[in-house]
């Protein structure tokens, strides 16, 4: 893919990263589609929910940030299969979890969006 793409892909993990942070659906709102399927891969607690589902729990959660959680995250791979669809693998922490996100990604409306999020998680031993 081109120099553009990667560039805007990895501002849109940015984007991904402040929003979760901050737990602002405003942020999160421009990194998803519309069509969002959010899955949880953790066993025994399988979750599947769409954009407006996922935004209202977005809209309840305590912010990672006011909890005072530091940020951890980090992008992990960038796999583009053609112009039309990418795979993002990330990490990050929060909440007392240490999270494993794989973030299928296609464009709308011109712009690179998180399609598919599927997740699981470990909550940390400190």
């Amino acid at each position: 893919m081109t120099p553009a793409d990667h560039a805007a892909v990895t501002a849109l993990m940015q984007s991904y990263f402040e929003g979760l942070h901050r737990a602002d659906s405003v942020i999160l709102r421009g990194v998803f589609h519309p069509q969002l399927a959010y899955v949880c891969a953790t066993e025994g607690d399988p979750l599947y929910l769409d954009l407006k589902t996922y935004m209202a729990r977005i809209d309840a959660r305590e912010p990672p940030v006011n909890r005072g959680d530091p940020r951890d995250e980090a992008v992990l791979e960038i796999a583009f299969g053609s112009d039309r669809i990418a795979r993002v693998t990330a990490r990050m922490s929060m909440m007392g979890r240490d999270y494993l996100d794989f973030l299928t990604l296609v464009p709308h409306e011109g712009e690179w969006r998180i399609v598919t999020k599927v997740f699981t998680y470990i909550p940390r031993k400190d």
